[in-house]
Order: C-alpha cells, then sequence, then structure tokens
C-alpha cells in the first residue's frame, strides 16, 4: 500500500489511473473508466469463449507487465487477478458496473484518495473514492430516504438529474427568484453543466448505486440552497456540511485535507471563524437535503424554500463561533 501511495505521487496522473485500471483489465477482460472501452468489453464477452479467454490472457500479461515495471506490487501468483467463480457478465449488476474485488477497492481508494489530494479538480478520482470507501455510508443514506415519504418516493423513481431528464431552457425562463432559476443561474455563472457527473461504477449493489449517483447529481443543487461558490471556501464549506448529513468518507476527505489548498492565512481564518461554524450549524439543524425531490420544486420560491429546509444564510459580517 505505500507503495501504491508514493506511486500516486510520483507517476503522472494519467499513467497512475491506467495502473489502476489495468489491474481490473487483468480479470474483467477489457472493462476501464472509459465508456469506450465499456462498450469494448461487452462485445466481448459476446462473443466465442475462445476469444474472450484469449483476450483476457492478452490483457493480464499486459496489465502485470505494467504493474511490475512501476514497482507498485510484488506479484507472487498473477492467477490472483484472473481466477474467478463467476464470469464478468453474471457480475455486472447494472448498466456501467464494473465488478471488483476487495483488495482491487482498496487499490483503487488508495490510489484515488492519493490523485484527489493532489489534484482536487479531479472528478474522476473523487468519484471513484466516493465509490470505492462509501458503501456503509450510503446504507445509512438509503435508510434516512427510506424512513422519509419524500424520500422513499425519490427511491422508487430514481429520477436523473441532467440535459437530457431536466428542461435546461425551462428552468432560465422562469421568474428570478424561483429555486429553478437559481438554480441554472448558478451553473451558468460557475461554467457548469448537469452532465458533467460520471455514472457511478463500483457500487457492488444497484440500489446503492443510486443513492450514490443521486448524492453525486444534487452536489450542485446543494451548493445552490446553501449560496455557496465553487471557490476552494466554498467547496470545503459544502463539503463539511455534506460530510454531517451523509457521513461520507468521500466528504471527510475534502473536509478535513481541502483547508491545505489554502493560500493565504486570511482565506484560513475565515474559514475557521466563518464558514465552517456556519457549515456545521447548517448540517446539524437543516433537514436532511437528499429527501428533496428537487425536480417537483423548481417553480417553488427559493427562499420559501430554504426556509422550508431550516437553511441559514451565509453571511460574512455575522460571526458564528
Amino acid at each position: 500500500m505505500f507503495l501504491v501511495t508514493m506511486s500516486g505521487f510520483i507517476l503522472k496522473p494519467s499513467t497512475m489511473r491506467q495502473l489502476c485500471f489495468q489491474c481490473i483489465a487483468a480479470r474483467h477482460c477489457t472493462r476501464s473508466l472509459t465508456q469506450q472501452n465499456v462498450i469494448s468489453h461487452r462485445r466481448l464477452c459476446s462473443s466465442t469463449k475462445s476469444d474472450a479467454e484469449n483476450q483476457t490472457k492478452h490483457d493480464t500479461e499486459t496489465a502485470e507487465s505494467l504493474l511490475f515495471n512501476a514497482g507498485a506490487f510484488d506479484i507472487k501468483d498473477p492467477q490472483e487477478f484472473t481466477d474467478s467463480e463467476h464470469s464478468s457478465e453474471e457480475e455486472i449488476l447494472y448498466k456501467d458496473h464494473i465488478p471488483t474485488t476487495l483488495f482491487q477497492k482498496s487499490l483503487l481508494a488508495v490510489g484515488s484518495a492519493c490523485m484527489s489530494l493532489y489534484d482536487p479538480y479531479r472528478a474522476d478520482m473523487i468519484a471513484t473514492l466516493g465509490e470505492t470507501t462509501g458503501p456503509f455510508a450510503l446504507r445509512n443514506i438509503q435508510q434516512k430516504m427510506l424512513a422519509d415519504p419524500e424520500g422513499r418516493q425519490i427511491l422508487q423513481e430514481q429520477p436523473r438529474i441532467n440535459s437530457s431528464t431536466v428542461d435546461m431552457k425551462y428552468l432560465a425562463e422562469l421568474p428570478k427568484g424561483t429555486f429553478g432559476r437559481e438554480y441554472i443561474d448558478f451553473m451558468t455563472r460557475n461554467n457548469i453543466t448537469a452532465d458533467s457527473r460520471t455514472n457511478v461504477q463500483f457500487v457492488d449493489d444497484p440500489k446503492l448505486s443510486y443513492v450514490m449517483q443521486r448524492y453525486r447529481e444534487v452536489h450542485d443543487l446543494h451548493h445552490t440552497l446553501l449560496g455557496m461558490p465553487t471557490t476552494m471556501l466554498g467547496e470545503i464549506a459544502v463539503k463539511w456540511f455534506e460530510m454531517i448529513q451523509t457521513g461520507l468518507p468521500m466528504c471527510a476527505l475534502g473536509a478535513v485535507f481541502g483547508p491545505l489548498r489554502l493560500r493565504s492565512a486570511s482565506k484560513y481564518e475565515k474559514l475557521v471563524r466563518m464558514y465552517l461554524p456556519w457549515a456545521i450549524r447548517n448540517a446539524t439543524s437543516a433537514r436532511f437535503l437528499l429527501n428533496v425531490y428537487y425536480e417537483k420544486r423548481w417553480e417553488q420560491s427559493y427562499e420559501e424554500l430554504r426556509q422550508e429546509l431550516g437553511l441559514i444564510t451565509f453571511d460574512e459580517k455575522k460571526p458564528y463561533l
């Protein structure tokens, strides 16, 4: 694990990511994080058994070569990466799912954590970290949603938030002061698109994979409701809020280590004296935000929704300690 961590800082980000996912490819044909390779894998699995076995053998040799050259592992038994009681097809639980062992999840968690700390704007690494470390927290989130009528409806209907499911043009035409208009203005102001959220791949439970997907797609809605920009201070504050409400280890990592990225003493002082006390007070007193069916609230007054949820408006002039 130490060598993997060191590799995370020595190797280029693209190389580190390639090594991590070549490990998965060695056991599961040509599966990787990219959509193109997912499609290639499915075509491979639908081909003849002999072709699949030959391709798997080739990918295994390639992955082992890369891992040995990087010095990341001392592989005693190469069969550790290829032996499986079930075929990949039987293990795929939902679209985009990439089955992984506990060892592979641990490898991905360590590698993605290192890369997330090295470059906090690597959304792909942050997503991988969340999926490989979040099962326990996701079950708790699921229980909170099941205990709430609105949360239960979300889990039953499984709505998605992207440009295909939400009419962004309609939201832009809503009157100022409505929640939908505030959301689209936030996205435009920060040059963000709802399509930037990747699909879940490493959660080995279809229901929990949706919980993670939902959290990921409403993150910008949290920013909107909390009134937090996408600056480093704003992101850290939102991560503290989400860490307390969701318990996701990924949020904890961002909340604890994010402040190390602040470049000035004045920003750090603002974080400690204003942003963190405000985020903690908000998270503990507000309603659980993942229980809000946002798609049914677009026309609602922004301020009315914030009051309903018990959110406190941030004010730099107001002391929160």
